[in-house]
């Protein structure tokens, strides 16, 4: 993926993959009591459910795909789930701009589209992925709606109500996106949302190919849809009471150097010690699938035992993963971490040079 990335040879990349890996791939149109949302469905629906969420300005290609094209991750995870990417509305490939009559949509609207997503297909029970904002409403859904959620892993997650910086911040991001479009510098704004300095680059490095791609799909966003979502975001209301009343086990992921490091931080001290783990990864930024999906790897593994779940040819080395037995916690790789019980446990992942 390079320079010359666009939408076309995006999808065709994944076209290539999904046929690669045998799997059923369909794009569904869903509407919900609050307008409607596209879901790409991606496996065997007699398998378990895995419900992914993206963060603000991306959907499902430019915020899982580094997860998906990484071998060992993608058997694993479509070796036990059907997944269903839900794009938030006005995210989808070549969407045109939402019409101003349209109503904005709270978190709380959010969150009752992704139960109306479950409705729809028939879902009891699934388990939850999202990043960042979509960590947020999918947290948020799995504290409306505890008996539909399974399980949480989240990357960079949102769970307080947003600072007086973040808001006004957010503020001034709004009023560019809204005149200006998802250009300029508002890209480089959702740019150090997502990524590390590292791959961001400077005077003396390049900017990393993830990075490219990321801003070539940003150009493509219409700057009134993103508004949207993040005005949604921008007006959330802090989760920290709900969280305690969670009793669904919870595998949080997040960048050393992510904006919302301390978020993913207090959302592990409130969450039930019993059933939370925090994995910390280094130098890396919030979007952890596409900086850094290898080191998400073995503790979705480990995780995912608890669960009776298993990645095929379990007993083979996982050499790219840039996690392995030595670099995590012995907590984590404990029987009782691995069966009923995750420990509040903070796990580093370090990079393998």
């Amino acid at each position: 993926i390079g320079d010359g990335l666009n939408w076309n040879s995006l999808f065709t990349a994944v076209a290539k993959f999904v046929s690669l890996c045998h799997v059923i791939y369909q794009e569904h149109p869903v509407r919900t009591r609050y307008g409607p949302v596209s879901v790409s469905v991606y496996g065997d629906e007699d398998k378990p459910a895995l419900i992914t969420y993206p963060d603000v300005a991306l959907n499902y290609m430019s915020c899982f795909q580094g997860l998906f094209f990484c071998p060992e991750a993608a058997s694993l995870l479509l070796h036990n789930f059907c997944i269903y990417h839900i794009t938030p509305q006005g995210h989808e490939l070549g969407a045109a701009p939402i019409p101003s009559d349209v109503p904005e949509l709270s978190v709380d609207n959010l969150a009752d589209q992704v139960a109306d997503v479950l409705d729809f297909f028939g879902l009891g029970s699934v388990m939850c992925m999202g990043v960042t904002a979509g960590a947020y409403v999918l947290t948020l859904f799995a504290a409306k709606y505890r008996e539909r959620v399974l399980g949480l892993m989240l990357v960079s997650p949102l769970c307080k109500a947003p600072s007086w910086s973040e808001w006004l911040y957010n503020k001034v991001l709004l009023n560019l996106l809204y005149y200006c479009g998802t250009s300029g510098l508002v890209n480089e704004c959702f740019l150090q949302r997502y990524f590390s300095t590292e791959v961001r680059g400077s005077g003396q490095e390049p900017e990393s190919e993830i990075v490219q791609a990321c801003r070539s799909l940003l150009d493509q966003r219409q700057g009134v849809n993103v508004c949207r979502f993040l005005k949604a975001i921008n007006e959330r209301h802090d989760l920290t009471e709900a969280l305690k009343k969670l009793r669904c086990r919870t595998l949080i992921f997040v960048g050393e150097n992510s904006q919302f490091h301390a978020d993913a931080v207090h959302m592990t001290t409130k969450l039930d010690r019993r059933y939370c783990a925090l994995v910390e990864v280094q130098a890396c930024g919030s979007l952890v699938t596409e900086e850094q999906p290898h080191a998400m790897l073995i503790p979705m593994e480990y995780f995912l035992m608890g669960y009776g779940m298993y990645r095929p040819s379990q007993l083979e080395s996982s050499p790219r993963s840039t996690l392995n037995p030595f670099c995590i916690s012995p907590e984590l790789l404990s029987p009782e971490s691995m069966g009923v019980k995750l420990k509040p446990i903070k796990t580093r992942a370090s990079l393998i040079v």
